[in-house]
């Protein structure tokens, strides 16, 4: 008995509800896909299926079998698919979506250097800062910040992302430097639309408590309006170094309350778990991963 063939009857016929629109799929004989069933059932010593006239049902046996044959079979058609792709140059348009700030900052010269790496892969870069949809808007790699919690989608960790406290020199001088999270109160916050606060970590905690409701302070869904906001003397914003890092070296920028940094996000490209991942989605993977370093250039 060919078990894998007899396996994918078996799946297939399961998939599809019957025997005859089995065959179809196969592309072979209802009898064919009968026999490699019933040899099936046979090896394995159970009744996989109950067959009517009309229709079939699987026993307990067979939800079981059924399970753990599927994910064979998609680990051999995942194997073959990947020693194929060696073979196969990566070709296509690629959809990419990406924060807005990271991707105007550090997007423009890893993609023309994955271009060049592969010339018959098109981009389609779009500029979001909200969580959009892999599957549902049809993108083939969506790059997110934060701490991801777990889902079906798979995510690849690219580069630390660290968030500082900080505002500018003229700002603290005038204002006062926080040395505590308490000296905080009275104080401009700029605060970030999407920003998502955990409880766990003490900073968060404050603005949590404290910073939402700052009617004196200032809201963006753009990192780079209030980092150049802080720059200009509005208040203290909460940013990534991959935003603030170049005002904070040119001392534009002044780093506060670094006793109270909260842990490292991290930059994540993520895509769909598709059985037969296309070429161009694993090239530009495996190019992303390690570009920015760790840490990354810009820290």
């Amino acid at each position: 008995m060919d078990r894998i063939n007899a396996m994918r009857a078996f799946v297939t016929v399961v998939s599809e509800g019957a025997f005859t629109r089995a065959a179809d799929r196969l592309e072979t004989s209802p009898q064919l896909v009968s026999k490699y069933v019933s040899q099936l059932e046979h090896h394995l010593g159970v009744r996989l299926l109950n067959r009517t006239t009309r229709k079939i049902h699987l026993t307990e046996a067979g939800t079981s079998y059924h399970q753990r044959a599927q994910q064979v079979l998609n680990d051999i058609d995942e194997m073959e698919s990947q020693i194929g792709d060696l073979q196969t140059r990566a070709q296509g348009l690629l959809r990419i979506s990406a924060p807005v700030s990271f991707a105007i900052r550090h997007m423009a010269p890893l993609l023309s250097e994955f271009q060049k790496a592969h010339p018959g892969v098109g981009i389609d870069l779009q500029l979001n800062d909200r969580k959009v949809d892999v599957v549902e808007e049809g993108f083939d790699v969506v790059l997110r910040i934060g701490h991801l919690k777990s889902s079906s989608l798979i995510a690849k960790r690219i580069a630390p992302v660290r968030m500082v406290m900080c505002a500018s020199p003229a700002y603290l001088k005038q204002n006062g430097t926080p040395q505590h999270l308490e000296d905080l109160q009275g104080h401009r916050y700029l605060r970030y639309s999407y920003i998502e606060l955990d409880s766990s970590q003490s900073l968060h905690r404050w603005l949590q408590n404290n910073g939402q409701n700052n009617s004196s302070g200032m809201t963006s869904n753009n990192g780079d309006v209030l980092v150049e906001s802080a720059v200009a003397g509005a208040g203290i914003a909460l940013q990534p170094t991959f935003i603030s890092g170049p005002a904070i070296k040119e001392g534009k920028l002044q780093v506060i309350l670094q006793e109270y940094e909260l842990e490292p996000m991290g930059l994540y490209a993520v895509y769909a778990h598709r059985q037969l991942l296309a070429s161009k989605v694993r090239s530009f993977i495996d190019f992303i991963d390690g570009y920015f370093g760790d840490p990354p250039y810009w820290d």
